[in-house]
């Protein structure tokens, strides 16, 4: 196999990175498990609707995650160092930008296509969480992202480290990859249109903002009003935007259902 360095091996010339590669599995299952619902659902989306939409969301991913943590986590670092910007393989990429980019890009998309955008969200938001999963198993193996000094038995000291910290990358994976998708993946097709994104969006606030108080906050930001940190803070307006999703998809259905309403009235 080679050589182990930390955040990827070696394979003769070719060094593979764990990030990058969570990424790729991740993007992977979800264009398979997307491409499933589709096809059950039987939508007329044109042939290459899928691959256009991957094409954009990577590309909104890749440009939200990084701009995201450039902004929120060190922007005077990068100010005086602005050509670390672009330089994503050092490591640096923030979910609620990730979360912004694709949703744009997922717009973009889903307006050219002229395809529904709450449906398209809730197919491509039920698989999110597994891309979450696999990319928090790369914190774990890069040994960053880790949480707090504590005692507890399960306590691990990560490398460069001399006191035992929780391993809040697996408390991650569990709540925002596994149960997160699990609980999406039931509810889907049970539950009216837009209900998936923004159970999606308040769920992964809840799981956030509570193992964000294991997680050791990020030096460089410290804690805002005393107690929260830029993780909690992000993930507050992560909730308020899942109920105005909420909102957006009751007032869709209750127009639907008025429309349908009037019309039966009309017949008679």
């Amino acid at each position: 196999m080679g050589p182990y360095i930390l955040g990827q091996y070696e394979l003769g010339p070719v060094a593979v990175r764990w990030y990058g590669l969570m990424y790729l599995v991740g993007f992977v299952a979800s264009w398979f498990l997307v491409k499933y619902q589709i096809k059950k659902l039987k939508l007329d989306l044109g042939q290459d609707f899928v691959e256009t939409l991957y094409s954009y969301l990577i590309i909104g991913l890749i440009l939200g995650g990084r701009l995201g943590y450039v902004i929120l986590y060190n922007p005077v670092y990068f100010f005086w160092n602005p050509l670390e910007i672009v330089a994503i393989w050092h490591g640096g990429m923030s979910f609620h930008g990730a979360l912004i980019g694709t949703v744009l890009a997922g717009l973009i998309c889903c307006n050219k296509a002229r395809a529904d955008k709450l449906l398209i969200a809730d197919i491509v938001m039920v698989t999110a969480p597994i891309g979450l999963g696999f990319g928090r198993i790369a914190n774990f193996i890069n040994a960053e992202l880790y949480g707090r000094v504590t005692d507890v038995p399960w306590a691990m000291i990560f490398p460069g480290e001399v006191l035992p910290r929780h391993p809040s990358q697996l408390y991650e994976c569990f709540l925002e990859g596994f149960v997160l998708f699990t609980i999406l993946w039931m509810i889907r097709g049970r539950v009216r249109k837009g209900m998936v994104t923004a159970l999606f969006l308040v769920l992964y606030g809840v799981f956030r903002s509570f193992v964000e108080l294991f997680r050791e906050p990020d030096a460089q930001l410290g804690f805002f009003f005393g107690f929260l940190t830029m993780g909690q803070l992000l993930s507050g307006i992560m909730i308020m935007a899942g109920i105005v999703v909420y909102m957006i998809s009751r007032s869709e259905a209750e127009g639907a259902e008025g429309k349908t309403n009037g019309k039966r009235r009309t017949c008679k």
